[in-house]
């Protein structure tokens, strides 16, 4: 594994790319804390070995108006791939693209995480692991969630495996499944914080508890919190304000979704920066995902729910954090095919950004 061969994955196995494409890297400088400034150097260099004409440019970040310039997209229609090493990727990804261009999100942020199983296992594989997992839910009459913080959810997933369903744009690595609808599930999600989901930023974008906080949820609608009075009063304010300050359905919770990549590790303290974590982390498979406040993806405040176990129809393709692949309908035949991902699988990246509090 090297950061390089990470490059040359996402280019070859996900942007498809051949000799004499131009790539277009979006990128966001280094000083604003997310990205590292070596990715988009491990990109370029990689891209032209492989041929490409490379170009890039500088995106900025804009928290409060994500938006395509004129002369940003003007950039755009001159190049064939389009990758996004900047979080306007990600803010725009579910918002209106230039059709007929590769556009690829990166969620490796660094040298260091383009280098790890995250970004140099095959990319090929967890698009059939995706697909996988979808048709496996598609079927699933019942799906239960549980977690060692008394997580207890339950309900029967009401896919949708249509474009509309999932975003357009590529994402690299292929790290979650598509999400699945909120509707019909029902139950109790523990969490020790919320957050906010990457769509858009504000202040006091992650409000932590004192002990872990039950949300309370009936058909896809958050209809209150149990814990601490401290903490639940935390937690109504902040859907109070959040959904004021952008003028949304305050208890939709619009859907959820767990990781899939093993390699998915984040080697820094989540709590240093909750939104490089948001925007990284979440497909390790450590960690469930909802989105609430808003009835749009991804809503506006997440919650995150540690080591889940996810039960479909009794069985256990998630067991307290570890993604069981191989009990999937062809999951060991995805593995015969691509050893160098078994190998993640049977190593799996356990690091998440936890550390002690002192």
């Amino acid at each position: 594994m090297s950061p390089e061969k990470g490059a040359v994955n996402l280019l070859l196995n996900c942007a498809h790319a051949a000799e004499g494409d131009k790539l277009l890297i979006a990128y966001e400088p280094a000083e604003y804390g997310y990205f590292d400034a070596d990715a988009v150097g491990v990109v370029a260099r990689a891209a032209e070995q492989l041929g490409l004409v490379v170009d890039a440019v500088d995106v900025g970040f804009n928290p409060g108006n994500p938006h395509l310039a004129p002369e940003l997209l003007s950039r755009f229609e001159a190049a064939d791939i389009i990758l996004f090493l900047a979080r306007l990727g990600d803010q725009l990804r579910f918002s209106e693209m230039p059709q007929g261009k590769k556009i690829i999100v990166s969620f490796a942020l660094s040298r260091e995480l383009f280098g790890s199983g995250f970004a140099n296992g095959h990319h090929a594989a967890f698009l059939e692991l995706k697909a996988a997992v979808n048709t496996a839910l598609d079927r699933a009459e019942q799906v239960r969630i549980t977690c060692p913080l008394g997580t207890e959810i339950t309900g029967r997933p009401e896919m949708n495996l249509t474009a509309s369903g999932d975003t357009t744009v590529l994402r690299f690595p292929m790290s979650v499944f598509t999400p699945v609808p909120a509707h019909s599930f029902s139950g109790r999600a523990a969490m020790t914080f919320l957050t906010g989901t990457g769509s858009k930023y504000y202040d006091d974008y992650t409000p932590e508890f004192t002990a872990p906080v039950i949300a309370l949820m009936e058909n896809g609608r958050l209809t209150g919190f149990e814990g601490a009075p401290q903490d639940v009063a935390r937690a109504e304010a902040q859907y109070d304000r959040v959904a004021g300050m952008f003028g949304i359905d305050r208890n939709f919770v619009h859907s959820w979704h767990a990781g899939i990549h093993p390699g998915c590790g984040y080697p820094w303290d989540m709590r240093k920066n909750y939104e490089r974590w948001g925007g990284a982390a979440f497909g390790n498979p450590r960690i469930l995902h909802f989105h609430t406040c808003g009835t749009y993806a991804p809503g506006e405040i997440s919650w995150n729910i540690f080591d889940p176990t996810i039960e479909l129809d009794g069985v256990a393709l998630w067991e307290e954090g570890t993604f069981r692949a191989e009990r999937l309908p062809g999951g060991s035949e995805i593995f015969a095919r691509y050893p160098c991902v078994a190998t993640l699988f049977d190593r799996p990246n356990r690091d998440i950004g936890l550390r002690a509090v002192g």
